[in-house]
């Protein structure tokens, strides 16, 4: 689950980092308030959407304005113009897609003096076994191109998870920052508070872009991406009350109240499967027969005909899907159980693309009489090789 800055930058003011005075804006009549509240003389006025790249956005209405989804005001008239112009837009990043994201809450800070930028965050180091600190001099830009341009720059520190954040792995950690004087002793304080609260709030991400040096020489989070393991979250309430459903794909969130792994994509082929490892598999050979999944969908090792029906019924919500192929391998999960949620589906939903079902398994014979014999237009396939062709070739007609 991801969350906006101001709510990030919330949860580690909470542990004691370094943040700028801020107040957020839910509607258009919070922006004088939220203005008047900052001192000045200087004002930040950001977007709050859950994609990167806001500073070199633009917006899809004329009225916003040419500059990007964050903006420097030098007066409060100016930092009000600026949250009116934003405010309810809709903001095109590298991230968004060219649909964009509307900007339905704004985010307004105190400024900062900044001397340098640079690049943290904290991520699960799988291959490892650990929490990993990536620190980069270079922040303030796409980390991505730095690691490919100059990997040289890219630092990784893990952390004993038994052991946990010592001073030595602090000290490390300073010592790919550069930091030295203050900036140091600020950095000694900081990086094991990022990392007690990446642990307790079992965080899966947390990203800081810039974390600036300013001229008086200490540290401040100037911005926070923050996601959390939403397997964790059952333990995390607080976390759950800072849920943006609007920022969601609503298809996702249907599916997370059904138990369902679903994860919309850009393609054209919709895919129900059970197993996490199959549905890749089934995504990959739809990729290499030259069609792309609309989505990722695991129902599950003990999905019920109803479970199955929903799956179907969140997958054809989606409109550019031409084509469902549901794959599945019954263990625990009966192929005629599955079969039966499929034509439910087909029926309630007056199914008009192609279908193509490939079942394998424990009572597979009753699953494929129960297709043969429905009377529907329901396309069966042998094997993962035929039901890929089968899917492809429906959907190009």
């Amino acid at each position: 689950m991801n969350i906006h800055e101001y709510q990030a930058k919330a949860v580690l003011k909470s542990y004691g980092a370094p943040v700028a005075n801020g107040e957020p804006v839910l509607s258009l009549d919070d922006i004088e308030p939220a203005v008047n509240a900052l001192p000045g003389p200087l004002w930040v006025v950001k977007s709050q959407i859950h994609a990167g790249g806001r500073g070199k956005g633009s917006f899809l209405e004329a009225e916003a304005g040419e500059k990007g989804g964050v903006r420097l005001a030098f007066s409060k008239e100016e930092a009000i113009e600026h949250a009116r112009a934003m405010f309810a837009k809709t903001l095109v990043t590298a991230q968004t897609g060219e649909e964009g994201k509307q900007v339905n809450r704004l985010y307004i800070e105190d400024g900062a003096d900044i001397e340098s930028e640079l690049y943290l965050s904290l991520l699960v180091d799988r291959a490892a076994g650990t929490v990993a600190f990536v620190a980069s001099t270079e922040g303030g830009m796409d980390i991505e191109q730095v690691a490919h341009d100059t990997p040289d720059k890219i630092h990784t520190i893990h952390v004993d998870p038994l052991a946990g954040m010592s001073d030595a792995d602090a000290e490390k950690v300073c010592e790919a920052l550069a930091l030295g004087g203050t900036a140091k002793e600020d950095g000694m304080r900081l990086f094991p508070i990022l990392y007690k609260a990446f642990v307790e709030k079992d965080m899966s991400l947390l990203e800081i872009n810039p974390l600036i040096v300013m001229k008086d020489g200490h540290l401040r989070v100037l911005d926070a991406k923050v996601s959390f393991d939403g397997n964790a979250l059952f333990r995390h309430p607080d976390i759950m009350e800072l849920r943006d459903k609007t920022e969601e794909d609503e298809k996702e969130i249907e599916a997370s109240e059904w138990d369902l792994a679903y994860i919309a994509l850009d393609g054209t082929i919709g895919c129900m499967v059970n197993g996490a490892g199959l549905a890749m598999a089934t995504m990959d050979i739809i990729k290499l027969y030259g069609e792309e999944p609309a989505n990722f969908c695991d129902v599950g090792g003990g999905a019920n005909a109803e479970k199955v029906s929903a799956a179907f019924k969140i997958i054809m919500k989606d409109p550019n899907v031409k084509g469902i192929l549901v794959n599945i391998f019954g263990g625990i999960m009966k192929c005629d159980v599955i079969a039966e949620g499929v034509l439910q589906a087909v029926k309630e939903t007056n199914l008009q693309v192609p279908l193509v079902v490939r079942l394998e398994g424990t009572n597979v014979e009753q699953g494929k009489a129960i297709i043969a014999n429905s009377g529907l237009n329901v396309i069966p396939a042998d094997d993962l090789d035929d039901a890929a062709k089968k899917i492809v070739d429906a959907v190009r007609g």
